[in-house]
Formats: C-alpha cells, structure tokens, sequence
C-alpha cells in the first residue's frame, strides 16, 4: 500500500477523506454502501469508522457482538472482518429493507447464515430476548432516538471489560451548538452524559467519522 493510501471512497481532502481513503473496501462492501444509500434513511458508517469498528472487535477478541442498525450491512461487514471466525453477530433493525439489504450484502460476502442473527423488531420488542452480560461489543448505529430510552439495556448488554459504541454525536456539529433543540440532538446530549456519569462505565469521544462515543465496561 502506498503512502497516498488506496482508492478513494469519497470526495475531498484533508484528514478525514484520507482516514477513509486508507480504509480500504472491497467491491462487496462497495456494493453494500450503495445500496444502502439508495434506500435512504440514516447513512451507513464512514469508512474509516467501519475501520475502527473492525480494530475494536479484533482487539477483544469479540466473539458475541450486537449491532443495533443494520446500515444496509456495511457496519456488519466490518464487524465480521475484527470478529473471530466463530463470532456471531447479532443485528437488530426497525427497517426491513435495510435489513434485507444486510442480508444480501452477507450473502455476497459468503458469511456462513450461523454466523449472523438478523432480527427485525424496535429495541423495546428485541432487547428483552438478548442476554444481559454476554456481548464482547454491543454497536449502535441507528438514530438515537431510536434506542436511548433503552441505555439501561443496550449498556446492560456489554460484559465486563467489552465497550458500547455509539455512532453518529457528532454529526454536523449540532451537538455542540446550543441553539440545536432537535430530538436527536438533544438524545445524543442526554445520551452522553449518562455515559459520562456511570461510574460502571470508562468513555471517551472519538472524531472519527461522525463521531464514536466509546463507553467500556469496568471490572
């Protein structure tokens, strides 16, 4: 790999557009970007973001890993790549063409169907039927105000020593605005501040992407 990083994903310059320029895709994952962006809603990660999703789930070693948004599966295609190779990943998504794009983004990919749970319903409907405790690394890359009211639960999910990552404060810069009442902004405040006050739980804020609040459990 040269200095210059492979091909770019996105236009621009700068810091950001060659953190995703150096997180390199194949055409799987291409393919999946595309299709979710064609669905619309919520955008699916960042490349460099999916990036760091991969490094986490290596570094622990993450054999059990939900992920709340499917992203069309571009985020579970970065899992999968950190996870280890009889890892599970477990997807929960309110939107059945996102998650059916997900499903045909693991086909294309050849992930063995034991691999992946996909599972359509709201946190409030899925999160009572997964088991407190047992997740290496619990993702959210749906709009918060799609999952916050259930923090107890998403953060409850996490082991001790696995990390809850939220994707998405930082987006547009809103959250540091103070003028910016919207629903999620106001989440994404309310959200990180419960993490920052639970002694359980060590943060921190990562610019990358549109922004990752990292909270692991302590021991």
């Amino acid at each position: 790999m040269s200095a210059e990083g492979p091909p770019p994903h996105a236009g621009g310059t700068g810091g950001a557009a060659w953190a995703d320029r150096y997180a390199s895709e194949d055409p799987v994952l291409a393919a999946a970007r595309a299709r979710a962006g064609a669905l619309g809603g919520p955008p699916p990660v960042e490349p460099a973001v999916g990036a760091a999703l991969a490094v986490l789930a290596a570094g622990s070693s993450a054999r059990a890993v939900v992920s709340i948004g499917s992203g069309g599966g571009v985020a579970g295609l970065w899992l999968l790549r950190g996870m280890r190779p009889d890892g599970v990943l477990t997807v929960l998504d309110t939107d059945p063409e996102q998650l059916r794009a997900a499903r045909r983004a693991l086909a294309e990919a050849g992930v063995p169907p034991g691999r992946t749970r996909l599972i359509f319903g709201t946190p409030a409907e899925v999160l009572p039927r997964l088991s407190p405790g047992a997740y290496d690394l619990v993702v959210c890359t749906a709009p918060p105000t799609e999952w916050s009211g259930h923090l107890g639960a998403v953060a409850g999910l996490v082991r001790t020593g696995g990390t809850l990552v939220c994707h998405g404060l930082l987006a547009g810069g809103r959250i540091g605005d103070r003028a910016a009442r919207d629903p999620q902004t106001v989440a994404w405040r309310d959200l990180a501040r419960t993490v920052r006050e639970d002694e359980q739980l060590t943060s921190a804020v990562l610019p990358v992407g549109a922004g990752l609040l990292l909270a692991t459990r302590r021991p």
